[in-house]
């Protein structure tokens, strides 16, 4: 009898600690939206952003990502996001997709322009910086390495062999 007594209460005690576990995960991970005002922004490529991800001013979260959807008529990848109350972001701001490395998630950057007016509630970004992957980025240095330079101005052409 001792002994079932003594499982019992292992078993509880070993389910309080992984409840407070999860508690202090889903506390501290920031994984819900935060409270703001929704703008969104239309990218060519979002390269695996996914809903719930950062949105990030000078590498501060100031919002979330809260859905990603396909414009059908342009085909282009709309983002749409919660900017935290209190940001008021110029219409001149330009989102960005950022990555936080080789193998880190992806979050929109948003780089504040310098304009008197501010984006209203429910507007679009006008100006995006589609995600370009590792192979995008290794494509043009491999181009820009192989590719010969122009002539200068005053420089003669190549006769050739």
């Amino acid at each position: 009898m001792t002994r079932n007594l003594i499982e019992t209460v292992m078993g509880a005690v070993v389910l309080a600690v992984a409840v407070m576990f999860v508690y202090f995960a889903y506390t501290t991970a920031q994984i819900r939206t935060l409270p703001g005002y929704e703008v969104s922004a239309a990218f060519f490529k979002v390269g695996g952003l996914n809903v719930g991800s950062d949105v990030r001013i000078s590498g501060v979260n100031v919002g979330t990502v809260v859905e990603r959807r396909l414009d059908p008529a342009t085909f282009d990848a709309i983002v749409v996001m919660s900017v935290a109350n209190d940001i008021r972001l110029p219409e001149d701001t330009v989102a960005a997709i950022g990555s936080e490395g080789l193998l880190g998630g992806k979050y929109v950057s948003l780089e504040p322009g310098r304009s008197g007016t501010v984006v209203a509630p429910g507007a679009r970004l006008r100006e995006t910086r589609s995600f370009k992957s590792l192979e995008d980025q290794v494509g043009e240095i491999i181009f820009l390495a192989t590719s010969k330079p122009e002539p200068a101005a005053g420089d003669a052409p190549d006769p050739g062999p």
